[in-house]
Parts: C-alpha cells; sequence; structure tokens
C-alpha cells in the first residue's frame, strides 16, 4: 500500500494504474461479498462522513462498506458540524485528523475540500463537489467494465450538464483514452481547465450542442439531471436550456445495438431521461449504484490501508 495517494480529490490525482488497481479491487471484493466471504481487513479503523449535501447512495455506501469492512462510520450533517455554524476549515480538519482514519465530505465549492485536505493528516475523499464527483464515475467505469469486458476502445456519450459529472468523465478519458462525445447546451459546458488538460491527453474527447451527433454509434450513453442540488432556483431556466437534452428511444436508436444506458441518480423520469429507458432492457443503472458499494470498498482499503 506503501505510496498510494494520500487523498481522492480528483481521478486527475490518480494514475492510470492506480485507477485500474481499485477498479480490479472492487471486483475481488465484489466477488467476496456475493459469496459470503467475510473481509476485515479496517477492524478498529473509523470514517468521518462530513456532508454539506444530502445524499442516499453516497452515503448509505460509503457507511455499508465500512461496516462490511470491519470498521465503523460516523455521519455529520451540515447542523451537526462546527463548520456549518463558521468553524474555519483547517480548524475542522485537524481536529477530525485526531479523532478517525479518513474523511469523505460531500460539500459544495471544490475549494473547500482542497483547504481541508492540506490540513489533514488523515485521507481525504471527495464525496462530490460542485465540480468532481471522481467516486461515481469509478463506479460507472467498473460497470462498463462488467458490461462491456474494456473501457477502450469504446465510445462513451455523455448527454446533458457539463457538470461535475461530466468534468470526472473527461478525466477518466484523459487517463484511458476512450472516445468521450459530450453534448451540452451553451451556457452549460464542462470546465475549460478540465477539459483542455484532458484533452492534451486524448484528442478523443469533442463537445457539441448536438445530441444526435454525441450519441452516433455510442457503446455508452450516460446522463444526470437537469438541476443538482444547489440549483433549485434555476430548475425553470435549465428546463428550457436543457428540451432536447434526454436520453429517449429516439436517440438510443442511435447508440450502438448493445449500448448500455447509464444515470447516477436520483433520476427525473421524462426529463433527462424516459422512464421506459431507465427501466428498460439495455439500462445499467442499478449496476450501477449497486457498484458505488463495491468501488467504496476498494477506495478505503487502499486509503486508510496505506496512511496507517
Amino acid at each position: 500500500m506503501s505510496g498510494y495517494p494520500m487523498n481522492l480529490l480528483t481521478l486527475h490525482d490518480l494514475k492510470k494504474e492506480e485507477i485500474e488497481s481499485l477498479l480490479e479491487g472492487a471486483v475481488s471484493l465484489k466477488e467476496r461479498h456475493k459469496n459470503g466471504i467475510p473481509h476485515r481487513p479496517l477492524l478498529g479503523k473509523t470514517l468521518g462522513l462530513i456532508f454539506e449535501k444530502s445524499s442516499t447512495r453516497t452515503r448509505v455506501s460509503f457507511e455499508t462498506a465500512m461496516y462490511q469492512l470491519g470498521g465503523n462510520a460516523i455521519f455529520l450533517s451540515q447542523k451537526d458540524s462546527q463548520m456549518g455554524r463558521g468553524e474555519p476549515i483547517r480548524d475542522t480538519a485537524r481536529v477530525m485528523s485526531r479523532y478517525v482514519d479518513a474523511v469523505v465530505i460531500r460539500t459544495f465549492g471544490h475549494d473547500i475540500i482542497e483547504e481541508f485536505s492540506r490540513y489533514s493528516s488523515v485521507p481525504v475523499i471527495n464525496g462530490l463537489t460542485d465540480l468532481h464527483h471522481p467516486c461515481q464515475v469509478l463506479a460507472d467505469m467498473l460497470t462498463i467494465l462488467e458490461k462491456k469486458g474494456k473501457l477502450s476502445p469504446l465510445k462513451v456519450s455523455w448527454i446533458g450538464d457539463g457538470n461535475n459529472m461530466a468534468n470526472s468523465w473527461i478525466d477518466a478519458a484523459g487517463h484511458f483514452g476512450f472516445e468521450l462525445a459530450l453534448a451540452c447546451p451553451v451556457g452549460y459546458f464542462p470546465d475549460p481547465a478540465v477539459l483542455d488538460r484532458a484533452r492534451a491527453l486524448n484528442r478523443a474527447i469533442s463537445l457539441t450542442q448536438s445530441v444526435e451527433e454525441a450519441a452516433k454509434d455510442s457503446d455508452v450513453l450516460n446522463t444526470d439531471v437537469w438541476a443538482s442540488m444547489g440549483q433549485e432556483e434555476e430548475k425553470e431556466k435549465r428546463a428550457k436550456a436543457f428540451k432536447g437534452y434526454q436520453i429517449n428511444s429516439r436517440i438510443l436508436g442511435l447508440a450502438k445495438k448493445d449500448a448500455i444506458v447509464m444515470h447516477c441518480l436520483p433520476a427525473h423520469r421524462d426529463e433527462e431521461i424516459t422512464a421506459d429507458v431507465i427501466e428498460g432492457p439495455r439500462s445499467a443503472v442499478w449496476d450501477q449504484a449497486e457498484n458505488r458499494l463495491h468501488i467504496q470498498k476498494a477506495i478505503l482499503e487502499r486509503m486508510i490501508g496505506a496512511a496507517a
């Protein structure tokens, strides 16, 4: 475990080999779990969860992952933490480091988790920021490996908001060299610095306003809600901007015949994705959601083990 990165803030922070190691670890841990083989390398370890944004999958998957690995988890919402009452981030980081063996943070600005990690003496894991969502995309990559047996050469399509998910997919494409086609409306493009950095490594990353162009001959169709947490006031504006940015049977018909459909959830049926597609035979959404648990276990085992 020595030499493994201290923190997981973005996929860009990891080397390709380190991502491959996490994916391999998740496959093994999933197989152990399915066969009822106990695996408790984190016995006596504690994970702290600091969530300024609400969550279902991130919280439950990390807590369950820690329990299955033999450890414990402590959850703090914004109202439970002194950070929510104005305590400096650096102070919370220093104190939490004395109590727990790793911290998962789910927050708004990416600068918050960056500052926390600078003052933390234990590993810090990004459970979501407005800029990146690396754990979700790792679970998505695991799902693609299960369904397709490979990540490259494939065409992955992202349809909708150039948000944290899009940014983390761009990082993944930079590492693995697969074709990534993003279809986003004007004003909702991915972060330009993230895009430029990845394109320097992989020229097969494209950005268009055409859903049809992005979906054509795709192996994987992927989307997210039009308005994420913290964007509720923009809902009406976003509904107009994203009209037509939907995965439906017509768009699915443009992809390859064996294409799979993904969504990180929660889903708004008949907005960014139609009910018949998300409930259809080509939907990998529920396997994708389950894989959050297994990739989280791999992350915790690697990072807490490396810090021990």
